[in-house]
């Protein structure tokens, strides 16, 4: 039992120390497990050959994953994008693998070791790409979608995969499930049944899984509710899922595609939000663990040793996948940004690619030591996938905005105002309507053409043009304006925006969007003459809102909220000294956190001055609002 404690504990430390680190420096949680991983194996040895067991328990995150993407998916919105789904999903798939079985007969392999090879490289990392999507903001841009549609098909794909893998056996090669760790529980609910009772059994627990759904987990999820006992309610969400993906592999298909399937089915389900609620910890952790596991799972010995050739296939599974990706972008008019995110995220190996190897090695169609090259081969790919997404938001997408702006010449501004307005999105909008409707005449500029049509919509005179530029604010009159809003959702190009136009046009009143408190410090030191957050208001607004309805009388809450904000502004010179020396590399996060301490006890006090008590029948009755 300590064995097993201490194990636990090297695996989380390792995850509480590389995760955050990999965060802080823009590399994104998955590189931070991968790394982690590969530190607490291959190069400390502090964990060892448990980590094969490891994995496969760790792989039900994967489950858990699709479980909930199914629950976010609405059946007819898969249907009305079948074009991607098929066409897309399945040229990648059948392309990838076609490529991959002509290398692998032309290096004189078996045609089936060949086709094998193909299936196993023609899927990709679900785990590790909607991880990264769903991390980066990236899910719903037409990338992330067209790149899930792939990887659903993907998922689906591996059943016939499977299906084929014992047909092709090769009689003169011996199995050996050594190299690649297999399930050895021998329980399954079609072996050595016919092709009409497999059939007959796998439709009738998919059937299951669908009917089931639907018409029983309700009254299960009402009955468990209740017992009001909220670990019973996960213990069921988790029982489900473990049961779905139980049934799936007594009938050899893919547990993932199982949990899916309910989730689908689920997603239309009251209890659709609690159930995500409790399954998502559980899932984070699980994915954590796998990554881990994959970095722990690199041998190192054959990687020193057949370097050359672990490399060059790394390197050719990547070019490859990418060209093709690439080439069925261009065909179904994922273009620009979008069709960089698709193919570079797509291009790895993925973690099904484990499963394949060990089922073909147990049914002797890939030699072990192959499998075992071609384990390193996936896991790296898997590795580098973090930073092929780093390529994309560092190098390809920067780019193409860039590109983007050249295409499209600034409009010709023919009018002047006193007023600039920069950015003019859900934020600059309704700076311009205010202005507008009181006669104030503005100029309002912006870089995406759609925020200047919606403008136009409305009657608002709007121009298309990238602010930060110098000398569109020169050609939009900066030199006469009074005032400049600077509203745009972009922290460095505000920054530099607000740092020019003081610097050469300092009689220009600057008023500046800011993100967050330490933005609104940068545009402060910039020389922005009014910062206002982007959140702080509308927080404040709500805050006074929340007061009302715990039975504070709605006097007494205006005055507290603005004694919050007044309060704030006399310390606001005191934070704003200690975030520069922070900024300056002076250790003083202790005194950064008095101040907070100190504003905090002085907003306290004023939280009770001044304030003369309401009568009894004018204090408002508290009541829970409606659901």
């Amino acid at each position: 039992m300590t064995a097993y404690f201490i194990q636990a504990f090297i695996y989380l430390l390792a995850a509480v120390i590389a995760v955050p680190l990999a965060k802080r420096f823009g590399l994104g949680s998955v590189l931070g497990y991968l790394v982690a991983g590969v530190v607490i194996g291959p190069v400390t040895g502090f964990v060892g050959q448990e980590a094969d067991t490891i994995q496969h328990f760790a792989e039900f995150g994967v489950v858990m994953m699709l479980f909930l993407v199914g629950m976010e998916l609405d059946p007819k919105s898969l249907w009305a994008h079948k074009g991607q789904l098929l066409g897309l999903g399945g040229l990648q798939v059948v392309l990838t693998a076609a490529v991959g079985t002509g290398v692998g007969w032309f290096l004189g392999l078996q045609w089936q070791t060949a086709l094998t090879i193909g299936f196993i490289f023609a899927l990709s990392s679900t785990a590790i790409v909607l991880q990264t999507l769903d991390e980066k903001g990236l899910s719903k841009t037409e990338g992330g979608r067209n790149a899930f549609a792939v990887l659903l098909f993907q998922d689906i794909a591996v059943i016939p995969m499977l299906a084929l893998i014992p047909l092709m056996a090769l009689p003169g090669l011996k199995g050996d499930a050594g190299a690649v760790p297999g399930d050895d529980s021998g329980l399954s609910l079609v072996a050595g049944l016919p092709g009409w009772g497999h059939a007959l059994v796998v439709v009738g627990a998919i059937a299951a899984v669908i009917v089931g759904g639907y018409y029983l987990s309700r009254p299960l999820f009402r009955y468990v509710v209740a017992s009001r006992l909220r670990e019973i309610f996960t213990a069921t969400a988790l029982m489900l899922v473990i049961g779905i993906a139980a049934l799936m592999s007594v009938v050899n298909l893919s547990p993932a595609l199982g949990a899916f399937l309910a989730g689908v089915v689920l997603g239309n389900s009251e209890f659709r939000h609690e159930l995500k609620a409790s399954i998502e910890p559980f899932k984070g952790l699980l994915l954590g663990l796998f990554f881990i596991t994959v970095g722990a799972d690199i041998n190192f010995e054959v990687l020193v040793s057949q370097w050359h050739t672990v490399f060059a296939l790394v390197l050719a599974v990547l070019a490859v996948k990418t060209l093709i990706l690439w080439v069925l972008a261009m065909r179904f008019g994922v273009r620009g940004s979008n069709g960089w995110l698709f193919t570079l995220g797509l291009a790895q190996a993925g973690e099904f690619g484990f499963v394949l190897l060990t089922y073909s090695v147990e049914n002797r169609v890939v030699p072990a030591d192959i499998a075992q090259m071609l384990s390193l081969v996936v896991a790296l790919s898997m590795f580098l996938t973090p930073l092929l997404f780093i390529v994309y938001d560092r190098i390809v997408l920067p780019c193409y905005r860039r590109s983007t702006n050249d295409e499209r010449e600034a409009d010709a501004i023919d009018e002047h105002a006193p007023v600039i307005v920069a950015g003019v999105g859900r934020f600059g909008q309704i700076i311009c309507r205010l202005l507008r409707a009181n006669d104030i005449p503005i100029v309002a500029l912006d870089h995406e053409f759609e925020q200047i049509e919606n403008l136009q919509k409305i009657n608002i005179k709007s121009f298309f043009g990238d602010a930060s530029r110098p000398g569109l604010l020169e050609t939009a009159g900066i030199e006469q304006a009074r005032l400049l809003v600077v509203a745009i959702d972009d922290r460095e190009r505000t920054v530099g925006i607000v740092k020019h136009v003081k610097k050469y046009f300092p009689s220009v009143w600057i008023l500046a969007r800011a993100f967050d408190r330490g933005h609104g410090y940068e545009l402060r030191e910039a020389g922005a003459d009014n910062v206002v957050s982007e959140t702080y208001l509308s927080a404040l607004e709500l805050g006074s809102h929340a007061l009302t309805a715990v039975g504070v009388h709605p006097m007494r809450a205006r005055q507290m909220t603005w004694a919050f904000v007044d309060n704030e502004k006399a310390h606001e010179d005191e934070l704003f000294d200690a975030w520069k020396e922070i900024e300056e590399g002076i250790n003083f996060s202790p005194r950064y956190g008095e101040l907070f301490m100190k504003l905090e006890e002085a907003l306290n006090s004023a939280m009770h001055r001044n304030w003369e008590a309401p009568k009894p029948e004018d204090v408002p009755v508290w009541t829970p609002p409606d659901k």
